[in-house]
């Protein structure tokens, strides 16, 4: 079966020789999730996509900073992905970790207008390793 682009991070499959993306919910959400994760400039021809969230990471763990990410995030997602729309963002300290002040999810909910589908999917980024998890 063809597939509608390359899934990321690319992997061999026995198949297709790629794994691929075959429905367009999951080229919606890998679509959603790159621009998330693109820092504005690492685009070629387009320096102002991206919501750049790795340059939240060394920032204050707070709701000014949480307003920040969630303006970018929906001020791109208009600009780039018009066919999704954004229900909401929550940010989530997780109360039974120690330390819990250095890590926060982002619950983003959201739909593809035109399939008029709805689902969700959680960013976690760890103030304390610089990381994202996905």
């Amino acid at each position: 079966m063809a597939g509608l682009a390359p899934a990321l991070p690319l992997r061999t499959d026995e198949v297709d020789g790629h794994r691929l993306i075959k429905t367009y919910e999951d080229l919606a959400l890998q679509n959603l999730k790159m621009l998330i994760l693109t820092n504005p400039g690492e685009r070629m021809m387009d320096p102002d996509f991206g919501v750049g969230l790795r340059k939240y990471l060394f920032e204050q763990n707070d709701i000014l900073t949480y307003g920040q990410i969630e303006g970018k995030i929906r001020n791109q997602v208009l600009i780039y992905l018009p066919y999704i729309e954004i229900y909401t963002i929550n940010f989530i300290r997780p109360k039974d970790i120690e330390n819990a002040f250095n890590v926060v999810s982002i619950n983003i909910e959201y739909s593809v207008t035109m399939l008029q589908t709805r689902s969700s999917f959680i960013l976690e980024l760890d103030f304390d390793l610089g990381d994202i998890v996905v």
